[in-house]
């Protein structure tokens, strides 16, 4: 396992990185992970899960593409066999043996227009078949047996087989390169980037997800599967470099001052509800100074009824809500929005939301 690093390692990046802890939800990569980390790409992210569908299952799942590459390989085939004679008339005629393609300038006026057109127009049409094959089509099944940026399915499945517990390594695509600093809040105190990002990734590492669908499955507009590294992270453990569980859902972001680091949903979650809570209990205080904590509970309780409808809390709930609670404070002569904003330091939305 001693594949090279896919992007350069700056040596700026290096003089600017930081030896003290990153902020929430983000830790250091464990040592065990590093050999494979050294390969990975600084412009992509990375998401690395235990796929635990059955072996057999795996393998059912495989022959799907297996035989999709194999019928495009037969039908690319099958149009050489058939056209090459055409297009070897074609080269014939151009280099100046005359056939049944050959066009001769001198005779064009001679030609009627609706003979003419037909020709032109199945000319055109075989050029454009044959080069959408050849541009769209064909490589395919050339990147899935022997595809050399990431390594291709093909050798994967050759080298680890099908087994009841495989690492899966999924690598961002385009989207990642425009993210920015998704670790430091900005002066505002807040990470718009970050936000975005810990969605995405929410949503990429849902359980639902990875409990119904096998590895290969994954791929979509915004992740693609790294074979060279899932080789790499399989090698590592047929090696005893470390534990299968080492990969349980880890996921590694760059990040110029504190380099690899660990992304900890985990964390996300628990630090946002620990916000949540902050922001509450700020509120009850500022209202209690006011004399008036009963307004407190009945905001509970409006929020805890609507959110709990069976249509789920969206937007005209939020709305509904809304009305309800700036209603209930008005009558006793608090402005609700400029109240929360006052006592909480956010926007009044997220005491809609609490």
């Amino acid at each position: 396992m001693a594949r090279q690093r896919k992007g350069p390692k700056t040596t700026s990046s290096s003089a600017k990185r930081r030896d003290g802890g990153p902020p929430t939800p983000y830790k250091r990569p464990p040592e065990v992970l590093q050999p494979i980390i050294e390969t990975f790409d600084e412009k992509h992210v990375y998401i690395m899960h235990i796929d635990n569908k059955p072996a057999a299952f795996k393998r059912k799942v495989f022959v799907v593409p297996v035989l999709m590459n194999l019928a495009i390989v037969l039908l690319f085939l099958f149009r050489v066999w058939y056209i090459a004679p055409y297009y070897l008339t074609l080269i014939m005629s151009a280099l100046g043996y005359w056939n049944d393609t050959t066009m001769f300038i001198a005779d064009m006026d001679d030609l009627v227009w609706e003979e003419l057109y037909p020709i032109i127009a199945r000319r055109a049409a075989t050029f454009m078949l044959d080069t959408s094959l050849a541009v769209f089509l064909w490589p395919w099944p050339v990147e899935f047996a022997f595809g050399q940026t990431h390594g291709n399915p093909v050798a994967w499945r050759r080298q680890v087989g099908f087994r009841d517990r495989e690492v899966v390594v999924r690598r961002s695509r385009k989207w990642s390169a425009a993210l920015g600093d998704v670790v430091n809040d900005g002066e505002d105190g807040t990470n718009a980037a970050r936000s975005f990002f810990l969605a995405r990734l929410a949503q990429a590492t849902n359980p639902m997800v990875l409990g119904e669908k096998t590895g290969y499955v994954l791929m979509d507009g915004d992740w693609d599967l790294d074979w060279g590294a899932m080789m790499d992270a399989t090698t590592m453990v047929d090696k005893k470099m470390a534990a299968i569980e080492a990969f349980t859902l880890v996921i590694l972001v760059y990040q110029d001052e504190y380099g690899w680091l660990v992304a900890d949903l985990k964390g996300a979650v628990e630090a946002e509800q620990d916000g949540r809570r902050r922001q509450v209990l700020m509120f009850r205080d500022a209202l209690a100074a006011l004399g008036k904590e009963d307004l407190f509970y009945r905001w509970i309780e409006i929020v805890q009824y609507e959110s709990s409808q069976p249509d789920g809390f969206g937007p005209e709930r939020q709305e509904k809500a809304a009305g309800q609670i700036r209603e209930l404070f008005a009558k006793e002569g608090v402005d609700f929005d400029q109240f929360w904003a006052e006592s909480v330091g956010t926007d009044s939305a997220s005491g809609i939301q609490a």
